[in-house]
């Protein structure tokens, strides 16, 4: 498949639960790419969930050029929601547009399939990680119900976008359509800090000079951010005066993580600092800069892209070693891997890395051809236009 992307213009369906103005990983994800097809000269559509009260509910918003259409979402399973009005909208939207964009995983993902069917539209996935959700029974019924519904649209699929071929080598729902599996980098930009500001953020967060460590995520199980904190043990041993900062929601409606690690968080509440979600992206460069380093605990992870934002703003990273989340550091070597679900670990990779800092610094200009923004979505271009409907 070529990367050259095409002059065709299109008009592209994207379906998925959550889009701007939620902030996590998978929408900026998808709003970076479909905004960038639209300035190319395409036509996006996205479907999604109204799952705001605050949002307009079954209208259609344009935001940079992106229709937006919000359906009502009375219904509330986990993570997801249910959207009465999906079947009437995805159907009359997917008769309109040349190709269907999905994002996994999602609830309706059968549904979008069965509709693509029916409407003669290719379907296209960009698969975001496979669904892991804290124990419990409810919460294995819906992780294997959403399996399941993944797999009919896997079949239906023209091509499943991955993130990495690490990842997809590791996955449970990718394993099984490795012959529909391509790899694409998901979309990263990150403007460059504002030296003065970081300076401020500096002085504001540091206790005495020490080091800062940021943690970029939302303060959720699958994330690990109780590793985060306990590694403190180990890297108050050669920086009593290090400083912990959280930036991400912490306190989530879908579980009780906050709660359940309060403990732990009164023990070192006096090194952490929570700063809540960073909407700017100016913002969110200043905080990667104003760190030392950077912080990924998790024990499953496609890829994150808090690290190659982090990499962008010259700040290395330490990531525990599993498939997907190792990809950036392993091919940039801006950072050091530490064992998964090992605090100690993870503290003793930290010192190193806070010991000899210039060992794990690239230039920009190295993050940002490794990780293309333009050649990530040139074969997303090129990918929809191969599957538009009459080509």
């Amino acid at each position: 498949m070529t990367s050259q992307p095409t002059s065709k213009q299109l008009k592209i369906l994207i379906s998925l639960l959550y889009y701007f103005p939620h902030r996590t990983g998978l929408t900026i994800h998808v709003q970076r790419v479909a905004e960038e097809l639209v300035r190319r000269g395409h036509e996006v559509t996205v479907l999604t969930a109204r799952y705001r009260n605050d949002l307009p509910r079954d209208d259609v918003q344009m935001h940079e050029g992106v229709r937006i259409v919000r359906l009502w979402a009375p219904i509330r399973m986990s993570r997801g929601m249910i959207m009465p009005a999906y079947p009437w909208a995805a159907w009359n939207l997917m008769r309109q547009h040349d190709v269907v964009s999905i994002h996994t995983p999602m609830l309706e993902t059968a549904l979008a399939a069965a509709l693509s069917k029916l409407t003669g539209t290719k379907l296209v996935i960009t698969h975001h990680g496979d669904l892991i959700l804290p124990g419990g029974p409810v919460n294995r019924f819906i992780q294997g119900t959403m399996f399941w519904m993944y797999k009919m649209a896997a079949r239906r699929a023209s091509k499943i976008i991955a993130y990495s071929q690490d990842y997809a080598d590791h996955s449970y729902y990718l394993q099984p359509f490795m012959d529909k599996v391509v790899v694409n980098y998901p979309p990263v930009r990150m403007p460059p800090p504002n030296p003065q500001r970081v300076a401020e953020l500096r002085a504001e967060w540091s206790r005495d000079g020490g080091p800062i460590i940021g943690f970029a995520h939302r303060f959720v199980e699958e994330k690990r951010p109780d590793l985060a904190i306990r590694a403190l043990e180990i890297v108050n041993q050669t920086y009593p005066n290090a400083r912990l900062v959280f930036a991400g929601d912490y306190q989530i409606a879908y579980e009780n993580t906050w709660e359940r690690q309060q403990e732990l968080v009164n023990r070192y509440k006096e090194q952490l600092l929570f700063l809540g979600l960073l909407t700017s992206p100016q913002d969110v460069a200043n905080f990667y800069a104003a760190c030392d380093t950077l912080l990924l605990t998790s024990d499953s992870e496609c890829f994150a892209l808090a690290q190659v934002e982090a990499m962008l703003c010259g700040t290395p990273v330490v990531a525990t070693n599993i498939p997907g989340g190792r990809v950036p550091v392993t091919v940039t070597g801006m950072g050091k891997l530490a064992t998964m679900g090992d605090w100690r670990s993870i503290g003793e990779s930290v010192v190193e890395v806070l010991s000899h800092p210039e060992e794990y610094r690239k230039p920009r200009q190295e993050i940002e051809e490794t990780f293309s923004f333009k050649d990530t979505v040139d074969r997303y271009e090129q990918l929809f236009t191969d599957y538009a409907r009459g080509h």
